[in-house]
């Protein structure tokens, strides 16, 4: 499996240098600016897995980056660590309020950002880890293409298991046809918004164990979601 992709945004040489050096060594793929309106381009171009962002960088702020991040549905449930020399306590809630899920000040040490990271990572795509993926009684093994639930072995199309598996990664997150129809079938893909619905009726039937819960929920107006039984 490709590693996570991490975008980078700094905008000190020397400094971004560093970091995209040992996110390599650890196994990610980087892509690295130091310029927030081309961050901006980058993540529309590839959604990455997680964003490393400086508060002050060229083009776009990296407070505005991280606004705008959030407000784009394809990149909504990314991760965003930011960087930055200010160290106020209201810097930094203004930083979490934007919608960053981690806060780290300048000078820190790449060991610690990597760190963190990973937690991040392992929390929020455990499947990027590596590791078997468990929702209520429902278990994922990404290498092995196994779905189980309760213990027995259920048998998934391909597109059901990604879609599963999309699901399982992101728990009790809400996402909408067109989220997924990105997410599973990719950006690029002609396929019609009520296909997911065809898709989520065959998920379901494959999963469903006899008077036991549906673990994915319907939400109305929004999409659908995946939620622990």
């Amino acid at each position: 499996m490709p590693g996570p992709r991490v975008l980078l945004v700094e905008d000190d040489p020397a400094l971004a240098e560093l970091l995209e050096f040992r996110f390599k060594a650890a196994g990610y793929a980087v892509s690295a600016t130091g310029d927030g309106d081309e961050a901006l381009l980058l993540a529309a171009e590839q959604v990455p897995d997680l964003v490393v962002l400086d508060w002050m960088i060229e083009g776009t702020s990296g407070i505005e980056v991280c606004r705008r991040l959030r407000r784009d549905k394809s990149t909504a449930h990314v991760p965003i660590v930011m960087l930055t020399a200010r160290g106020a306590e209201d810097d930094r809630v203004r930083g979490l309020e934007t919608g960053a899920d981690d806060y780290l000040t300048k000078p820190f040490s790449p060991r610690e950002l990597l760190a963190r990271v990973a937690a991040i990572m392992r929390r929020i795509r455990p499947a990027l880890a590596g590791e078997t993926l468990t929702v209520g009684d429902l278990s994922l093994d990404v290498a092995a293409h196994r779905v189980t639930r309760g213990g027995h072995v259920v048998a998934l199309g391909p597109t059901e298991f990604r879609l599963l598996r999309h699901f399982m990664e992101h728990p009790g997150r809400v996402f909408s046809r067109g989220q997924l129809l990105d997410a599973v079938w990719g950006t690029g893909s002609d396929i019609e918004l009520r296909t997911v619905d065809v898709h989520i009726r065959r998920l379901r039937k494959g999963i469903e164990v006899t008077d036991a819960p549906d673990p994915v929920r319907t939400v109305r107006s929004a999409g659908y979601a995946l939620e622990p039984v």
